[in-house]
């Protein structure tokens, strides 16, 4: 998941981001309105944070942006209020949750983890493909119901991998959802962790290179494929 983080205050910004790398979910930073309407424009995001007292455009004009987009991108608006009133302004611009400051990170982590699954609402929340059960919540992997140790960056890039249920998913592309803005493009990471993943999810291999285009789960893997290549 990778979500835009709308928010003035650099500490509290920064914390929030490396709060949530730490629960597999990337996020960029936009320290105004003029920022966060940029990056919307260039990347595709999950879900927006969103503080509604910011400089330039505000958040309540940002909101009102991703809404007209069509997008469908759920917003969670941050605030120092705590009144109803303010809280049913931010509903009726179109925010899809709200919290208040100060906040436990990991409660923002488990919010944005409900409003994806919202998002998805056809999907289940525990998401199920060639043997593999993925629980973003608990944040467990299992294959064929043993239990795998994943590292951060590793459940990130598989989570990415099990929500396009069998779909080609690009080299790019995973850098740009399971990393975030600050990640090289020219770095080999995506093919480093892609490998690790591998071998930690066992074999027959699961992840399917597809020369030329990324990797997908593999619906029925071969233990014959060498490093799960296909075509």
């Amino acid at each position: 998941m990778r979500v835009l983080i709308v928010e003035d205050e650099p500490y509290l910004a920064e914390a929030i981001r490396d709060g949530l790398r730490l629960e597999a979910i990337a996020g960029d930073i936009a320290g105004d309105g003029d920022t966060a309407l940029e990056l919307l424009s260039v990347n595709s995001y999950d879900i927006a944070v969103l503080d509604r007292d910011i400089p330039g455009p505000s958040g309540d004009e940002v909101a009102q942006h991703i809404v007209a987009s069509g997008s469908g991108m759920p917003i969670l608006m941050l605030t120092a209020a705590d009144r109803l009133d303010d809280k049913a302004t931010g509903f009726g611009l179109g925010a899809d949750d709200y919290l208040t400051k100060p906040f436990e990170l990991r409660e923002l982590a488990l919010r944005l983890r409900a409003l994806d699954r919202r998002r998805a609402h056809s999907r289940p929340p525990v998401r199920e493909i060639a043997g593999l059960r993925l629980d973003p919540f608990r944040r467990e992997v299992h294959r064929e119901g043993r239990y795998v140790a994943l590292t951060r960056k590793q459940f990130a890039v598989l989570e990415v991998l099990v929500a396009a249920e069998g779909g080609v998913v690009s080299a790019e592309e995973l850098l740009e959802r399971a990393w975030d803005e600050n990640a090289d493009p020219f770095t080999n990471a995506v093919r480093i962790t892609v490998s690790a993943l591998r071998k930690r999810l066992g074999e027959p291999w699961v992840i399917a290179t597809v020369p030329g285009a990324g990797y997908c789960i593999d619906a029925a893997p071969d233990a014959g494929r060498e490093g799960g290549e296909r075509g």
